[in-house]
């Protein structure tokens, strides 16, 4: 009977006891050991699913033997030996749901100097060199004012998508990309028209790759075949004198034509060899076609890793193009006359009906969206995510005014007009001039690794999304690769005008993972939390009022 009335276990432990208890005794009785699911007890892959029967039956016991003796006996605590590797760790959730224990392990992670250059040596792309072209579109004084509200408006469409995975509640969303929170809200509608606009952006910047790449080729291959039959173009261009030699490559045609001024002024008479060379030598006909021989084979790699090692050539590229802007600038001077509404025969309106076609490059030019949760899981201190990519924002803006305003101020005007800057702003220099030849050259290296690159996070989300496999088969994905070379390859002959490619891009990606679905998602969020307000609701369907006018304005341009 005095047995009977002791309890099931003896909290007070004698000394051999304690012996018995091994490595056991030596732990920590607060440090709460995070319960085990076993990765074959969970339904399914995805989150939202409930663990099964089995392994709630498995957290019943694990709590039960802790409650067996009082708070600071560890008698029966769970032995070592069964507590499985970091790697195995799941928490299981009152909820009925398993989160994985993700690794604290900071040695990987990159301060935020880091993270903030990564961001900005990501969204520093090819629409750098259109921000001139679409600030005289707009007119220079609205040029800037778009550039400062697009960058601001940008930021915190960015900065709702960063925090939406966040905003979810009872769910790991620890491994989600923004894809995956709109399948959460807007179901298989949500996840396939995500990956469909994502695809547009990535496809419409291979797209500008590959103009850029035909007249980057082009032009290095003139430089090298005048430099070595000493020709002097100079007569064929219109343009300024001097060693800062600026051009109009089209000054009686459409900035978005194909015609070269050597064709109008020189044509007719006998072919001659530097005719043999044009012929077989051109930005539209040939070197597209060229270009073919060395791309396609790369595209069809299996991995990327060799191309990702050259990444580092964007940020040499674009501090030389900042730099080479300086000396430009420095040595031409600035050209400036204000004229507010009216156009004069050297000097566009400091405000032109035409703006739209600024903010569709803009809507590209400041688009990180479809890759932010990803660059900032690297950011040691995640407290800090806010900050970082609001300074990151800020480093490209200042970037984008800085070359910008630069190359409009400093386009001789007169003798030029100023609607002769390119959608290429490196077009308006001679193909003789030697710092914007290493420039070409830079840049051209640079876009023939980061092509192969792009070409693989297409494969990757349109194979793994069809067949699951990333690379299916060779055909499979040499069949993708030559839809996405014969787009590069037709729109470098009929229409080279980077300018709109870009915005056109721009404002279609932009209306669904800048204006629509961070929109949405935040205000959903805020409904189920019963913190929606007028304010907030008006504001957010004017952004997305916003996105569709910017698409709709494209083709009224």
């Amino acid at each position: 009977m005095e047995d009977d009335c002791q309890p099931l276990l003896n909290s007070e432990l004698t000394t051999e006891d304690v012996s018995h208890r091994g490595s056991t005794d030596s732990l920590d009785f607060k440090n709460k050991r995070p319960f085990h699911v076993e990765p074959r007890n969970i339904v399914d892959d995805d989150p939202q699913e409930r663990v099964t029967a089995e392994a709630a039956i498995l957290n019943s016991r694990v709590h039960y033997y802790g409650r067996l003796t009082g708070s600071s006996d560890r008698l029966l605590s769970p032995p070592n030996h069964v507590i499985p590797g970091p790697e195995e760790l799941y928490i299981y959730s009152p909820l009925g749901t398993a989160f994985k224990v993700t690794s604290s392990d900071s040695t990987s992670k990159n301060p935020s100097i880091i993270t903030i250059f990564a961001i900005w040596n990501t969204m520093m792309g090819t629409s750098i060199l259109s921000i001139p072209w679409g600030i005289k579109q707009a007119g220079f004084t609205l040029g800037i004012l778009i550039l400062i509200t697009i960058g601001l408006l940008m930021l915190y469409c960015c900065y709702i998508v960063l925090r939406s995975p966040k905003a979810i509640p009872y769910v790991d969303t620890s491994e989600w990309e923004f894809p995956d929170v709109c399948k959460y809200y807007f179901g298989k509608f949500g996840q396939w028209s995500s990956l469909v606009f994502s695809m547009v952006s990535l496809i419409g910047a291979m797209v500008v790759y590959w103009v850029l790449m035909s007249n980057f080729l082009y032009n290095t291959g003139q430089f090298i075949y005048n430099s070595a039959h000493h020709v002097n173009v100079s007569d064929s261009e219109f343009g300024t004198n001097g060693s800062d030699r600026v051009i109009c490559p089209y000054p009686n045609t459409d900035p978005g034509g194909n015609l070269t001024l050597s064709a109008v002024v020189l044509g007719g008479g006998n072919e001659t060899a530097g005719d043999s060379f044009e012929r077989w030598w051109s930005k539209t006909n040939t070197i597209p076609l060229y270009l073919i021989v060395l791309l396609l084979p790369l595209l069809c790699f299996r991995s990327a890793a060799f191309f990702a090692r050259f990444t580092f050539l964007g940020t040499i590229s674009v501090i030389y193009l900042i730099s080479l802007v300086t000396i430009k600038a420095f040595r031409l001077g600035f050209h400036l006359e204000f004229h507010w509404f009216h156009s004069t025969q050297f000097f566009v309106p400091e405000f032109r009906l035409i703006f739209p076609q600024l903010t569709g490059v803009l809507t590209l030019a400041f688009f990180i969206h479809n890759c932010i949760i990803t660059l900032m899981k690297s950011n040691r201190n995640q407290e800090n995510n806010v900050r970082d990519l609001s300074v990151a924002y800020l480093l490209v803006g200042v970037t984008y005014l800085y070359v910008g305003v630069l190359i409009f101020a400093a386009f001789p005007s007169p003798p030029l007009s100023k609607d002769c800057i390119e959608p290429n702003f490196l077009d308006n220099f001679s193909s003789s001039d030697v710092m914007v030849f290493v420039a070409r050259g830079f840049l051209l290296f640079q876009m023939i690794t980061v092509y192969p690159l792009l070409g693989y996070l297409v494969r990757v989300q349109v194979m793994g999304q069809i067949f699951g496999n990333h690379y299916p088969s060779f055909f499979h994905v040499l069949s993708l690769n030559i839809l996405i070379v014969a787009s590069g390859v037709l729109m470098a002959k009929f229409y080279p005008n980077i300018g709109s490619i870009i915005r056109f891009s721009g404002a279609t990606c932009g209306l669904a993972l800048v204006f629509v679905f961070p929109a949405l998602v935040h205000m959903i969020s805020l409904k189920r939390q019963g913190a929606l307000r007028w304010p907030s609701a008006m504001f957010h369907s004017f952004l997305i009022v916003l996105g569709v006018a910017n698409l709709l304005a494209q083709f009224f341009m």
